[in-house]
């Protein structure tokens, strides 16, 4: 499947969806993933729930539901590497760059293999 076109094509909301160590499981709102070379994709992800989560347990779900629908994918992830405030990752912020929002806290670019493409409803495999 080809992200990049996907996400530029169709507008929606996404929930990222981890687990920690525990196996107990922490949802949150993100942004479309940025889809890099390799077929892998990437979040930008601030020092909270979600990102302690990933480093104790990789695997994630990024569910995306299709705006005025009941379709979208429900993609399952595997975390393969991280960034800490590189430059690659202000240069995908699409709210603002490095210099406009200069904070303390630092931001992670987190990149995900894809294991498993789904859909929004059913148990119809899409990959």
């Amino acid at each position: 499947m080809d992200f990049k076109e996907y996400f530029a094509s169709v507008k929606g909301t996404g929930v990222l969806s981890t687990a920690d160590d525990k196996g107990i499981v922490n949802a949150a709102v993100y942004a479309t993933p940025h889809s890099i070379e390799d077929g892998l994709l990437s979040f930008i992800m601030r020092e909270r729930k979600t990102h302690k989560n990933i480093g104790v347990n990789p695997h994630a779900c990024f569910l995306f539901i299709e705006d005025g629908t009941m379709t979208g994918k429900r993609i399952y992830l595997t975390k393969v590497k991280e960034e800490k405030n590189s430059e690659l990752l202000f240069s995908l912020r699409r709210h603002c760059q490095k210099r406009e929002c200069q904070t303390d806290e630092n931001l992670y670019l987190v990149f995900f293999s894809v294991d498993k493409v789904l859909p929004l409803v059913g148990s119809g495999e899409d990959k």
